[in-house]
């Protein structure tokens, strides 16, 4: 099918484009329910190749994710209280290490960018599997002051890897905030979507002036994935998470499998 020719398209096919909606869609309901998002839309992007480099495909993924985060860091908000104090410093250090992420990102090889996705995707569908809960009390693991540290130190190394590729950074951020700091997963879930929010402005911050983000593109998939988190949330509270659970980890070896493909053909 011929490509489409809008401003602000990177030349996408009508198939293509339709493939993208839904898995903004789906990016959406996966990132409201258990967090992940990024490992559906990131992939499927680098898959139909907007513009023709995966910076593109990257840069354009930000502007839907910072609409969706937004809308998830409201309803977090509203049934948890954040730590503002810790969770600002943390996204402020998130901010700088996206903007870091995505100029090195900027000059790596699409083999070599292709083989990060490969490599998140595969992870954090493991880590999944095996680890369905990630925490239902808070355990503090440190004082005060060290754990300020830890959450600016890790909000930074996640920031950088966000700016760098993406797919799964709430989740790792969340890994981070129950694994090693010891919050209660609601609570971990709440900090971690302001602080990525952060990240992806900040990856956003470098990639707007860089002319690498398709506005038109960005703005139909942010529609879609905001309606995919609100049709998300709404399946989660009828079905349960172990149907949304299940849904995810589907995909994600779909995707494993798909973009294996392209790295293996180079």
């Amino acid at each position: 099918m011929s490509a489409l020719d809008w401003p602000g398209f990177g030349q996408v096919s009508l198939a293509g484009l339709l493939f993208l909606c839904l898995a903004a869609a789906l990016a959406g309901a996966i990132d409201a329910v258990v967090g992940g998002g990024g490992l559906i839309l990131v992939p499927a992007l680098l898959l139909v190749a907007p513009g023709g480099q995966p910076v593109y495909a990257l840069a354009t993924n930000k502007i839907a994710a910072v609409v969706g985060t937004s809308a998830a860091m409201r309803t977090y908000a509203r049934q948890t209280p954040i730590d503002w104090g810790s969770a600002i410093p943390m996204a402020v250090a998130a901010f700088g290490g996206a903007v870091g992420g995505a100029a090195f990102a900027g000059a790596l090889k699409p083999a070599v960018l292709n083989g990060v996705v490969l490599v998140a995707l595969v992870g954090v569908g493991l880590y999944t599997w095996r680890k369905p809960a990630l925490g239902v009390a808070e355990t503090p693991r440190f004082g005060k002051w060290a754990q300020l540290a830890v959450m600016v130190a890790g909000g930074a190394v996640v920031g950088f890897y966000d700016g760098l590729a993406g797919p799964g950074t709430g989740t790792f951020l969340v890994f981070l905030l129950v694994g090693l700091i010891g919050f209660a997963f609601l609570r971990a879930s709440a900090t971690a979507k302001l602080v990525n929010v952060a990240t992806n402005l900040g990856a956003l911050f470098y990639f707007i002036p860089a002319g690498n983000v398709l506005w038109g593109l960005g703005a139909v998939l942010a529609v879609c994935n905001v309606t995919g988190a609100v049709v998300g949330a709404r399946l989660a509270v009828r079905k349960g998470s172990a149907f949304v659970r299940r849904v995810f980890l589907t995909v994600v070896v779909a995707l494993v499998f798909s973009l294996g493909w392209k790295v293996a053909l180079g």
